[in-house]
């Protein structure tokens, strides 16, 4: 036994308890085997005259021997005899070197649960000690038992997340030390405190506000055990704190009431996210994500909004004189488009309807039937891109104090162009921008979206070329009143609990391989705009509509 280490097998568990800051090792392996090692590093080898290659699914015998003998080692500190029991040697050493040398691990104790198959899962009770400060981290993590394909013999397969579950890529690792930048307090636009333990999903926009901002707002670093990306434009995630630095405290456009409905309303999805944003101002009042993980879905997102886009498709048409929200529209019950049919759901029609009925009912084909008239005025197939560029802010460089995905309509033709006007296609969309869309319909200009002022930090804020005109504003606006309230309007039933003046947009799309459309839904509430999406939640009112009424709500 190495000086200073006490070790003990109990019940299952592995333990090992050093002295001092240093890793008590201990060679678990021969304690259980009587081998040296010899034994384990020929784990990963080829021919070692035991028998004939085995073949076939691992037994559950050779799974709890190998999930037993590497979290033995592991557990004792012996990386190198852990990590030839994967089948990634290579890349399994330094990561679990980097447990006792990088994050400071000074004790460790391992207890496995019954297996699932060949998958076993278990429990880390760490302690990390740091400059004379220690403090204990728990988790869980699982292994999965695999046949070598050279060797024939059951390991470990090795992935990061094997270490601990958030190391998800290759460059990831666990390290403790002082952290990179001074804490911060983020605070509401009222200053009530935001903190990821009250709102999950604002764990990774606080993270990256805090690597963006914690410099410049008189926070000072503390010592941190932290997953390090290897990504210079990722923030790091902390995991424990042993000791906190002087917190700086930075000012949000947050609403921490419509913040809690946002995190509330996500959580009956599988997936989902949402955003609220005030049009006024383009300052974001929520964003929740369901699963709340280091992607922010809701800001980097990038799915078809289908139908919810027909905002932009109604105001191109307006702008250019060819439908006004009295005048009657085209809405048969489908529409071809260079070979492309497209029908309307469930195949229905309108007869000499006025186009503000076909935007609240969402008709497809009165906006699939307006596009060779873009075509002639316009000379080519991307006014939609313009459109949406220009008056809307999408395809801009937004600053909204954290990363975003800021939308994008590529150049398409053809029946891609066709697919594009109704949010199909090659369009791609979050959230975040459906929500400014919607702001942008309501207050007539595009204010680009940001949760932290610019007078922070001096960044510029994304501006469109020209506001939307006050006729095709006005118009859109009545229109979007008419899908929240009209009887025939396709948001009415879902906006029914929403006060003030509002109007909506439902959308649904048909996204590849699924037997489920996603569900979209935007709307406005006075001075407050929201955008919904939920993975193959169905149509726009089913799913991710009542998620935006409740948001709006709590306004």
């Amino acid at each position: 036994m190495r000086s200073g280490a006490k070790v003990s097998i109990v019940g299952g568990v592995f333990l090992v308890v050093a002295s001092g800051v240093g890793y008590g090792g201990y060679n678990l392996w021969n304690t259980m085997t009587g081998g040296g090692s010899d034994t384990v590093s020929t784990a990963s080898e080829a021919g070692d005259g035991a028998g004939p290659k085995k073949t076939g699914p691992v037994t559950r015998e050779e799974v709890a021997e190998v999930s037993k003998d590497f979290l033995a080692a592991w557990a004792g500190g012996e990386a190198d005899q852990a990590a030839h029991l994967t089948n990634n040697p290579g890349a399994a050493g330094p990561a679990l070197s980097g447990f006792q040398e990088n994050a400071k691990v000074s004790a460790a104790k391992i207890t496995p649960g019954p297996a699932d198959g060949a998958t076993v899962p278990f429990t880390v009770k760490a302690t990390v000690t740091y400059g004379g400060v220690s403090k204990d981290l728990t988790y869980d993590s699982e292994l999965t038992v695999v046949r070598g394909i050279t060797t024939g013999r059951a390991l470990v397969d090795w992935f990061p997340t094997v270490l601990h579950p958030k190391l998800t890529t290759a460059s990831a690792s666990l390290r403790t030390g002082e952290s990179k930048t001074g804490a911060i307090q983020a605070v509401d636009y009222q200053g009530r405190v935001l903190t990821a333990e009250k709102y999950p999903s604002l764990g990774p926009v606080l993270a990256q506000l805090r690597e963006r901002f914690g410099s410049t707002t008189g926070g000072k670093p503390g010592v941190e055990l932290v997953v390090d990306s290897g990504d210079p434009n990722v923030p790091d995630t902390t995991l424990l704190t042993l000791s906190k630095g002087k917190e700086g405290r930075l000012q949000t456009t947050i609403d921490a009431d419509v913040q809690a409905a946002a995190e509330r309303e996500v959580q009956r999805y599988p997936e989902a996210s949402v955003v609220a944003i005030k049009p006024s101002t383009g300052a974001v009042r929520a964003v929740a994500n369901n699963p709340a993980t280091e992607f922010n879905a809701a800001f980097m997102g990038r799915k078809m909004p289908g139908s919810t886009l027909k905002i932009v498709t109604a105001a191109l048409l307006l702008e250019k004189g060819l439908v006004s929200a009295d005048q009657a529209a085209e809405c048969p019950s489908e529409a071809m488009y260079y070979g492309r049919t497209i029908p309307n759901l469930n195949r229905f029609s309108l007869s000499n309807a006025p186009f503000k009925e076909s935007f609240a009912r969402s008709c497809n084909t009165a906006f699939i039937k307006k596009i060779d008239d873009v075509k002639a005025i316009d000379g080519d197939d991307f006014a939609l891109g313009r459109e949406a560029k220009e008056v809307f802010g999408i395809g801009l460089e937004w600053k909204t104090g954290i990363g975003s995905f800021d939308g994008s309509i590529p150049e398409a033709t053809g029946g891609g162009a066709a697919e594009q006007y109704i949010g199909q296609g090659t369009v791609q969309m979050n959230p975040l921008n459906i929500a400014s869309i919607t702001a942008t319909a309501k207050a007539g200009v595009f204010k680009q979206p940001y949760l932290v002022p610019s007078s922070v930090d001096g960044r510029p804020f994304a501006t469109a070329q020209r506001p939307l005109s006050p006729s095709a504003a006005r118009q859109l606006r009545d229109m979007m009143r008419l899908t929240a309230t009209a009887g025939y309007g396709t948001g009415t039933r879902t906006m029914a609990s929403v006060s003030g003046d509002k109007g909506a947009k439902t959308g649904s799309a048909e996204a590849d391989g699924q037997a489920t459309s996603d569900s979209w839904f935007t709307a406005f509430a006075d001075d407050l705009a929201a955008a919904a999406f939920v993975q193959s939640g169905g149509h726009g009112g089913d799913a991710a509509g009542p998620l935006v009424a409740q948001v709006l709500n709590a306004r």
